[in-house]
């Protein structure tokens, strides 16, 4: 992926690792658009980073991510990259059945339609373009599932599938397709108390280490930092049951 020179979509960009590949690839001069939900948290972002954009967007509604990629592409029509990180992560109690069925369905609809989605509604565009490229951001939790929240880590896996598959059918284009796979990082994802935990990788640290892969490694596909290596390679390593326990220990 070229680092300079491109008009990039960033989803969930109102906070956490969002924000944090938003100001890092505004810093190196792109062109940078944020998306989400929520107006003042997108508004706090852009006037700490002046000429960065935001357009409100809740990717969870259907209906309305065609029209929204059609009016991004007309007012930004040298798009070239999204980068689909919005997501959520909840709490199931599967025993509860079938009471947790609306925190899935909301779950799926974020962190797998959403992503899905959006990526059809800019391909067409993208096809366009010399260089373009699709980033999904996935998990840790996509290879060892994290059993407090089963419909996020199988959202995460279907992403990491997703991802593996559009890249291959594409490999003939000018779209690349990237997945960075977060481990354990200090946001918000799942409450203050995540984003000051000490077991969680910093975020400056996870954001720098995936901005140096991206620089120094241009044609990679897979952005795995060090510290979810563990996880990515928990099978192909023989040590996926220790991994697995590890990780549900960690969070229980």
């Amino acid at each position: 992926m070229k680092m300079t020179g491109n008009t990039i979509l960033i989803t969930g960009g109102g906070s956490g690792i969002g924000r944090a590949l938003a100001e890092a690839f505004h810093a190196l001069g792109n062109k940078v658009i944020i998306s989400g939900r929520r107006h003042s948290s997108l508004d706090d972002v852009t006037a700490a980073n002046p000429g960065m954009v935001s357009v409100v967007l809740d990717a969870t509604k259907a209906d309305g991510i065609r029209s929204f990629a059609d009016t991004l592409i007309r007012k930004h029509p040298d798009l070239n990259v999204v980068i689909n990180n919005a997501g959520i992560m909840k709490n199931e109690d599967i025993t509860a059945a079938p009471d947790y069925l609306d925190i899935a369905e909301e779950t799926i609809a974020t962190n797998l339609l959403g992503p899905i989605r959006l990526t059809a509604a800019l391909l067409p565009h993208f096809l366009r373009k010399p260089h373009a490229a699709v980033i999904t951001v996935s998990s840790g939790l996509a290879f060892v599932p994290m059993v407090a929240t089963p419909t996020y880590s199988a959202t995460k896996s279907a992403i990491h599938a997703y991802s593996m598959a559009l890249r291959e059918q594409l490999k003939n284009t000018s779209v690349e397709v990237i997945e960075i796979a977060p481990p354990y990082v200090q946001t918000t994802l799942q409450g203050e108390k995540q984003a000051t935990d000490e077991r969680a990788m910093p975020l400056d640290e996870f954001v720098a280490e995936v901005m140096g892969i991206l620089t120094s490694r241009p044609d990679e596909k897979e952005v795995i930092v060090e510290r979810c290596k563990p996880l990515r390679f928990a099978a192909e390593n023989g040590n996926f049951d220790q991994v697995f326990g590890m990780v549900n220990s960690l969070h229980s």
